[in-house]
């Protein structure tokens, strides 16, 4: 996550909230065997929570998954048995309960409790041998195309377990927008990655994976500090730098082959603050920092390299927000944004004030105060929604006219979209240098996840709508001509564009040159089209 450019460091946090983790080398290796020793991973707390519980957790909610846990816990104790590690890990760092430091002892047998205490991870013991977790830390664990990640992130605690807002300069766990993210970057081995904003460090866990070197930066040093914990947790501290600073100053000058970013996008008005919100700094940047940002990142990326954000934008009354964002875009870069959904204001306002933690539960008129300035902001600007989505940049290897493609595209993504991601750039960097004779002479093949559909007028001999769908990327359905489905039909890498033009030409009986022509065109356009979606792989 980014931080804002106008905050000041965590040494502004309120003291009620606790340092971040440090470890030496030789004290993250000890915690990491004990970690790896412990089984406690993804599965196992699941296996822990069962089916309702687990669910929960994933929701933020936290009695059922304690009741589960506390049921499993006290059932080892009546048989004299201690619990076990992943129970006791899950209770302690996961749940917010306190263990007993003997308990801890038997877990993290190299650490034990006192160098847990040493990093940072859990409170000294209190009268009754107990200790409480300082940190939230939990199992990650995924398959890309690297291969499997297993790792054990830590973050500051949230408020399921705290029972409070949010401070300013909380740094935030692994969370939805940080999966999609890391989900949505292509994982092609680069030389030089940037993490800007890391918050937590998840993004340059996963970059240390495929770049032969890192760079993290963040304005706030608690964030940086986390990141090195979590790298140093990991064993991958020896590629990575981090740099303290806002946004793209700690790196000036300098270029990469892959920058990614969550950026503050959220906007909350000054009449919402006034209210008394505070600024959170892993979403907040107290001003419009995404046009900035996106137009300044192509002079930092390397030739034929790539940026991957998230970002939201504003939709005016009777505007298209295409128009808005493509002004953001830099000159000297391709762009794809996609639009994944659109949120009304009271949605948006309200989700943002609840992941603060202003609740209506608990504060019932601050929460309605601020939704109503929230709210009433938007209607003074004519905003009628806001939209969330992506923003994909590349620099192409040799200077040419950039591409543009700015969509909605709001259907269910089961699979990570990085592998996607890769294969578009890749297709539209080669359609951006070739003309249309050059397209005519590909031989295509049909994706293995696309199917068709025609739907027909009951009595019609022709079908009246023909869709493509795709099984994989973005799961995207497009209807074409009868032209370009028998070209999707017969694409199997034998024959060319060309060739396919003629033999369709002589099947509808198409004679006139101009008409053979136009129909060549069509074609030809609907490569363009459904190469660029991945329904067609080209060869």
């Amino acid at each position: 996550m980014n931080v804002p450019v106008s905050q000041s460091d965590s040494s502004a946090d309120p003291p009620v909230v606790p340092p971040p983790p440090r470890a030496t080398a030789e004290q993250a290796l000890r915690l990491r065997k004990d970690l790896e020793a412990s089984g406690w991973g993804v599965d196992a707390v699941a296996h822990l929570l069962g089916e309702v519980g687990d669910a929960a957790l994933r929701r933020e909610v936290r009695s059922p998954a304690l009741r589960a846990l506390r049921a499993v816990m006290d059932e080892d104790r009546a048989a004299g048995a201690r619990p076990s590690p992943p129970a006791v890990l899950t209770a302690l760092f996961m749940l917010g309960e306190p263990v007993l430091a003997t308990e801890l002892d038997h877990v993290l047998r190299r650490t034990r409790t006192r160098g847990a205490v040493d990093i940072g991870l859990v409170s000294p013991p209190d009268a009754g041998g107990r200790v409480r977790a300082l940190v939230d830390l939990r199992p990650h664990e995924a398959r890309d195309d690297t291969g499997q990640v297993r790792w054990w992130v830590a973050s500051d605690l949230g408020e399921m377990v705290t029972g409070r807002e949010l401070a300013p300069g909380h740094v935030l766990g692994i969370g939805g927008a940080g999966l999609t993210l890391a989900g949505l970057v292509p994982r092609t081995p680069v030389g030089t990655a940037l993490d800007l904003g890391c918050g937590c460090g998840i993004q340059t866990l996963y970059l240390l994976r495929h770049a032969r070197h890192v760079t993290a930066t963040d304005i706030s040093r608690r964030a940086l500090d986390f990141t090195a914990f979590n790298v140093a947790l990991a064993g991958q501290e020896e590629r990575l730098e981090l740099a303290a600073g806002s946004l793209l100053e700690p790196v000036a000058g300098r270029r990469f082959d892959l920058v990614v970013s969550n950026p503050p996008f959220v906007l909350t008005p000054a009449a919402v603050r006034e209210k008394g919100l505070a600024l959170m700094e892993y979403r907040d940047a107290g001003e419009d920092i995404l046009p900035g940002l996106v137009a300044g990142l192509g002079a930092h990326l390397q030739a034929g390299g790539t940026a991957v954000l998230l970002g939201n934008w504003e939709h005016y009354r009777g505007r298209d927000w295409r128009q808005d964002v493509a002004d953001w875009l830099p000159q000297e870069a391709d762009a794809w944004v996609i639009e994944r959904e659109q949120q009304d204001p009271v949605s948006y306002a309200t989700m943002w004030l609840r992941d603060g933690g202003v609740a209506p539960e608990r504060a019932p008129g601050v929460f309605d105060a601020a939704v109503g300035a929230w709210v009433g902001d938007f209607e003074e600007r004519r905003v009628e929604g806001v939209g969330f989505g992506y923003l994909v940049l590349h620099r192409p290897q040799a200077p040419r006219r950039p591409w543009r493609v700015l969509e909605e595209v709001t259907g269910v993504v089961d699979a990570p979209l990085g592998p996607h991601v890769a294969q578009v750039l890749e297709v539209q960097d080669l359609l951006a240098g070739l003309d249309d004779d050059a397209v005519a002479a590909l031989h295509p093949v049909l994706a293995a996840d696309v199917t068709e559909e025609r739907h027909l007028v009951p009595g019609a001999a022709d079908p009246s709508v023909i869709m493509l769908r795709q099984g994989g990327g973005l799961g995207r359905a497009v209807r074409v001509s009868t032209g370009v489905a028998a070209l999707a039909g017969a694409s199997d890498g034998e024959l060319s564009v060309e060739q396919v033009a003629q033999a369709v030409a002589a099947l509808t009986g198409v004679e006139a040159l101009t008409d053979a022509a136009a129909l060549r065109a069509e074609l030809v356009a609907g490569v363009r089209e459904l190469a660029r979606f991945g329904f067609l792989v080209l060869e």
